[in-house]
Parts: structure tokens; C-alpha cells; sequence
């Protein structure tokens, strides 16, 4: 009696466990509960609530840790509640002259509505900067998580020669490190880290938007051709992106060289040639010596780039995270894509570069003087190549072999001097990350000296509408709906149409309209322009145009001196 009673109760227990087990891996496991405190599988967080109330902000939570020029790994775990209330560290950078940020910075923010709802679309941002510079906080996801219903998080990642480096010295038979490309292993780890966590913060981690602005627009457009990203996002945004991948045999080379100055600098060598093939080699001294290097050494190498791809070299075609074939691989990881892109993309970097930036006034460019004129000259083909690049020429190299929806559209807003003023209108345009304003609802970086642009019933009106078709597209992979105008999908390559972007002072002002440019045609338009000298015309184009992310078959027609290392 005594026996059986033990075997019972032997029994009974082990059926206790049995179920126990069956029900620790359910999703109850990983259910939010609303409010600041949340947890990860590294330890809880605690947050902050917005000062409207409307919306639970996280600020730098680690998803992983970096070593220099290696593999990112899963971050330390910790005891307690972490605090994640405040401005995270960013990736070290040289920006406006100052180093800031830090080696190790790899975190991320989250936004989320203030409310119980689960299992909601997550947007996922990488901001832009050249890969170079540039913050989490590119992006405030506070009003577009409310608005949309959605979970926004957005990531720092390493920049730079920190990124991006694949000098032989630093290989040593990994696959993923010898790539070069640190910055997208870090990019894929931290997909890896919400597709892990996002359910305790109430995201649902099969349906993953991956967005980006500019260099984190072509990041999105790599990651789409990255054979370790596939089936870790399940639509795609890439925001003034393009398509951009560097020769890695070139790159090194040009690597090579920014690095050294530093080489003679510190008497390893004794000229830059001699510096520039010693690192190059595979000798442990060299890699002995770049590891010796302090970050603050690292960040200002390049900072020159303004979006040249010979200047800083990154996303190499290595052939192991990025293919060797670029964007000629008929392999996608091809989900529902939004592309999108302004009118007027090039106008910051027009009138920034040194050949302009104190060279003319705004009242040259309003008043078409000389100068003016040159300045008119570059923005407006430059503009042309730039939106043609983002979109319609992506769209139309994907077409045969990508194997779901593609979307363009095209933001005109910012033209209409009645409405924007004649700054905005006539110098700047719908310049590159006009876009912020209309999602974030807030005039943040360069949009802030414009803010009052924004601040009328018709721009708001077209925020409005910009984040319903977003909402619609991250839900369902379909921006539309039965309020809105239809966007229509590219169906044709022949004749694929653009969603264009536009307001008046009072409502949106939205249609599609057929894309019929090419890079031949505006060549053409740029021979016949009389606007500017036939002197001056080269001198534009072989020392502002010339190099540019966009400008690979410009470079080819006229002959630029430019180094071009972009796989086509």
C-alpha cells in the first residue's frame, strides 16, 4: 500500500512538471503588461511615459556588445531594473568638428502607444548619416508609434572605419568578420534582439518593418540582397536609399590611404606609399598597430565623404554577407518594399559643398545671378539623378527578380514659395528628410529652421495621410485603403507609377503619376542647359556632381576624374 502510494504520488508529480514544462514557452511568457517597467530576456527596464501621456519611451537598451572590428554578441545580462530614461551613448563620430559618442554603443529605443494593445506592427529604424555620423534619435518615434499603432524602434550601430573595414590584416577565417561589414552584423543582431523581445513590449515579432533613412536606406536595400538577414523582417522601407555597393578589393585600397597619414604620423613608415602597401598586407604588425589606434584617431578619417562612396567605402561586395553579384543577384529576400524620395534630394548637399557653401548668398539663388545660376544648375539635376536613383532606377534593377510588391512614392511638398517661403522654396525644396516633419509630426534637424512650413492645415493633412498609408503597408503589406487614393504597385518596368506627395495650404494633395525619366534623358537636358557656361557646366559636374552616390553613369559619360567603386 505504502509503495503504491509513492508511485502515485510519484506520478502525480512528474504530470505537474510535465505541464509545467508545456507551458513556460507560451506566449503568456512574453506578454506586456502596460506600463514603464518591462522586461527582456537580459534582465527588466524601466522606462518613462511622455509628457502628453500618450506614449511609453525606452532610451538605450543594449542589444548587444561590440569588440573592436568583431562580430557583435548578445549583451551581459544584469540583476535588477536598468534604467532607460535618458539619451543612450551613440556610435563614435566626428560631427561638426567635435568627437562624440563612444566605441561600444550598441542599443536601441523604443516607442510604444500608452495603452494595452498587443501584438502590434514594429517599425524599425536605421538612421542615416553616410554610415558615418548620426544618432537613434534621428527618428522620434513618439507621435508615429500613437498614430500608427505601432511599436517604433530605432538603433545606433558602429560608424565609420569602425563599421566598416576590411583591411587583410583584421581577417582571421570568420566569414562574417573578415566581410568588413561590422556595421550590418550589427544591424542583423539587433533584428535577432527584437525578434527576442519585442512581445514583452507588446510587438509582434513576425511582423517587422525594416525602415531607413539615407545611408540607412541603402543599409535597408543591402540587408535586402544580405543572405543573414533573410526571413528576419517582413516588409521593407528604404527612405531616400538607393542602391550602393562597394568593390571590396578597391576599398581596401582607399582604405588604406585615408589610414595613412597616421602611419607616418606615428614614424611606422616613412611615406605614404609605403604606408598605404604595408597596410595592406596580412602582417600581424598591422593589425597589431590599427588595434592600437584610438577611436578618437578613427572617427575623423574620411568625414569629407558627402554621400561619396569613393571617399568612404562601405557595404563591401565580400560575398559572404553581401553577395559579390550586388544587386545583380536574383536572390532577394523580397518582401512588400516602400521606396521613397523627394523632389529636390541633392539641395542640402549643393549648397553645403565647398564649391557653393561661401561662394553665394540666398538672395543670389532668388535673384538668378551668376553664381545663382550655378547653384540652380546643380540642384536641379543633381535633384533629378538623386530621385531617380532613389526609386524608379532600384525599382526598375529589382523588377525581373524580386518577388513582391514594390511601391515608390515622391514628396513635391516644400516648392511653393507662397506657401514655404522663398528660402525654403527656391534654395532647399523638398530636400532630403523632408519626410521627418510628416511622420515624426515634429520639425526636427535641418526641417527645424523651417518649422512654420509645416504648421498649416494642408502639410497636416498630408502627415496625416503620409502615416495612414504607412500604418496600412506595415499591418498588411498594402499601404491602401478605401479613404485614401489608391497606390498602385510597379506592374510594369516599362511603365511603373509613383505615388506623388504634395500639399496646398488648406488639404494633401496626392496622386499617381507615371515615372518616364531616365539617367539618359536628364544627361541630355544637361548638354542643352544654356543656363550656365559650357565652362562652368564642366567644372559643376566634374567637381560637385561627380562622385555622388547616384552618379555612376554621369561619371561614365563625362569622363570624371572620380574614383568610382560602386558593383552595378
Amino acid at each position: 500500500m505504502k509503495n503504491k502510494l509513492i508511485l502515485s504520488m510519484l506520478f502525480f508529480l512528474t504530470m505537474v512538471f510535465l505541464v509545467a514544462c508545456q507551458t513556460i514557452p507560451t506566449a503568456k511568457k512574453n506578454s506586456y503588461q502596460q506600463g514603464v517597467i518591462q522586461n527582456t530576456i537580459y534582465g527588466k527596464v524601466k522606462g518613462t511615459v511622455s509628457e502628453d501621456g500618450q506614449t511609453l519611451i525606452y532610451k538605450g537598451i543594449p542589444y548587444g556588445k561590440a569588440s573592436r572590428w568583431k562580430a557583435p554578441q548578445s549583451p551581459d545580462k544584469w540583476e535588477g531594473i536598468l534604467e532607460v530614461t535618458e539619451e543612450a551613448p551613440v556610435g563614435i563620430q566626428y560631427l561638426w568638428g567635435q568627437i562624440i559618442g563612444q566605441e561600444d554603443a550598441l542599443n536601441l529605443d523604443i516607442y510604444r502607444p500608452n495603452n494595452d494593445e498587443q501584438n502590434l506592427p514594429v517599425f524599425f529604424y536605421i538612421h542615416g548619416g553616410n554610415n558615418q555620423t548620426g544618432t537613434s534619435g534621428e527618428f522620434n518615434g513618439q507621435y508615429f508609434a500613437t498614430k500608427s499603432h505601432s511599436i517604433v524602434v530605432s538603433i545606433n550601430y558602429r560608424l565609420g572605419l569602425l563599421g566598416f573595414n576590411n583591411l587583410p590584416a583584421l581577417q582571421t577565417g570568420d566569414p562574417g568578420e573578415d566581410s568588413g561589414n561590422y556595421a550590418i552584423l550589427d544591424m542583423i543582431r539587433s533584428l535577432d534582439w527584437v525578434h527576442n523581445n519585442i512581445e514583452f513590449f507588446g510587438g509582434n515579432p513576425d511582423n517587422i518593418t525594416l525602415s531607413g533613412f539615407s545611408a540607412g536606406g541603402r543599409d535597408v536595400m543591402a540587408l535586402l540582397i544580405s543572405p543573414l538577414a533573410k526571413g528576419k523582417f517582413q516588409k521593407a522601407i528604404s527612405i531616400s536609399g538607393g542602391m550602393t555597393i562597394a568593390d571590396a578589393t578597391k576599398s581596401s585600397k582607399v582604405i588604406a590611404k585615408a589610414l595613412a597619414p597616421l602611419v607616418l604620423e606615428d614614424g611606422v613608415k616613412k611615406s605614404t606609399e609605403e604606408a598605404s602597401s604595408w597596410l595592406l598586407s596580412k602582417s600581424p604588425e598591422v593589425s597589431e598597430y590599427l588595434y592600437s589606434l584610438s577611436a578618437d584617431r578613427l572617427a575623423p578619417l574620411m568625414s569629407n565623404a558627402s554621400i561619396r562612396m569613393s571617399v568612404f567605402p562601405h557595404l563591401y561586395n565580400d560575398g559572404y554577407v553581401i553577395p559579390k553579384e550586388g544587386f545583380n543577384t536574383e536572390e532577394y529576400n523580397s518582401v512588400p518594399l516602400i521606396m521613397l524620395t523627394g523632389v529636390t534630394e541633392f539641395s542640402l548637399f549643393a549648397r553645403f559643398d565647398p564649391y557653393f557653401n561661401q561662394k553665394i548668398t540666398t538672395e543670389d539663388i532668388i535673384n538668378r545671378t551668376e553664381s545663382g545660376l550655378e547653384y540652380l544648375f546643380v540642384n536641379n539635376y543633381g535633384g533629378k539623378l538623386y530621385k531617380l536613383f532613389n526609386a524608379q532606377t532600384s525599382a526598375e534593377k529589382m523588377f525581373d527578380n524580386y518577388q513582391a510588391p514594390i511601391y515608390t512614392t515622391t514628396i513635391e511638398y516644400g516648392t511653393d514659395a507662397n506657401l514655404v517661403g522663398q528660402e525654403m522654396a527656391k534654395v532647399f525644396g523638398s530636400f532630403h528628410g523632408i519626410w521627418i516633419p510628416f511622420l515624426a509630426q515634429e520639425a526636427s534637424g535641418f526641417s527645424g529652421m523651417y518649422s512654420d512650413a509645416f504648421d498649416n492645415p494642408g502639410a497636416k493633412d498630408l502627415s496625416q495621410k503620409l502615416t495612414n498609408y504607412v500604418s496600412n503597408f506595415m499591418k498588411n503589406g498594402n499601404p491602401n485603403n478605401s479613404t485614401l487614393v489608391q497606390w498602385n504597385k510597379w506592374e510594369d518596368i516599362d511603365e511603373g507609377y509613383s505615388l506623388l506627395l504634395n500639399a496646398d495650404s488648406t488639404e494633401s494633395i496626392i496622386k499617381m503619376e507615371a515615372q518616364k525619366d531616365s539617367i539618359t534623358k536628364i544627361i541630355k537636358e544637361m548638354e542643352e542647359d544654356q543656363s550656365v557656361s559650357s565652362e562652368n557646366k564642366q567644372r559643376l559636374i566634374h567637381n560637385v556632381l561627380n562622385g555622388r552616390w547616384f552618379s555612376y553613369d554621369l561619371d561614365q559619360y563625362f569622363g570624371s576624374n572620380s574614383i568610382w567603386i560602386g558593383v552595378q
